[in-house]
């Protein structure tokens, strides 16, 4: 059990979160009620011990160490919170916010590396791709017609009559340079390297 000082400011972590760039102006984070709608309709809640009530109140509560917890985790931004809650409060966009402060002190980046191959895939052929690391399992969940599929890509789509999925050369350089100009590549860089 915590104990709260009587000259903490609780309401710390919480004005963080409001003040994120993340979150919306209309974000209404000091109005949650604790009704547990967020909860009730949650899939990662359903599947997991997350619990965006808690996770809100945690953040209301002034406790920082819901930054740390693996439960932040299993959120899987579907935004059925947002659209449920009375409030108008959205714990996905908390959420989403409490990562990032997670990755900013260099905690849970381990939970980024195969989606750090997204970003890869960005910088490499201009474009977002499936990372190799998931191919085990996309077969797996839909058989070895996805594979073939995944091989075949160019012929299948040269066979409905569309065009090449590879981007042009200079397109690519194009994409570089704005994911270099808007820091992309420099957090990319950061979050490798604090693995």
């Amino acid at each position: 059990m915590r104990t709260l000082k009587l000259n903490e400011d609780s309401s710390k972590l919480a004005n963080e979160v409001i003040s994120d760039l993340k979150a919306s102006p209309s974000l209404e984070l000091f109005k949650c009620i604790q009704c547990g709608m967020c909860t009730s309709l949650c899939p990662g809640a359903r599947y997991s011990d997350y619990n965006p009530r808690e996770m809100v109140k945690r953040v209301l509560d002034g406790d920082e160490s819901v930054i740390s917890d693996d439960n932040i985790w299993n959120c899987f931004y579907c935004y059925t919170c947002h659209s449920v809650c009375p409030a108008n409060n959205s714990a996905s966009v908390v959420n989403q916010i409490l990562r990032q402060m997670a990755i900013n002190k260099g905690e849970q980046t381990e939970r980024l590396a195969a989606f750090l191959t997204y970003g890869d895939s960005f910088l490499e052929i201009g474009i977002g791709s499936i990372p190799a690391a998931f191919f085990d399992t996309l077969v797996k969940d839909f058989g070895p017609d996805w594979l073939d599929l995944k091989i075949n890509l160019d012929s299948v789509r040269k066979d409905l009559g569309l065009g090449p999925v590879t981007l042009p050369e200079d397109s690519i350089e194009e994409i570089n340079e704005i994911l270099h100009i808007t820091g992309f590549t420099k957090k990319m860089d950061k979050i490798k390297g604090s693995k």
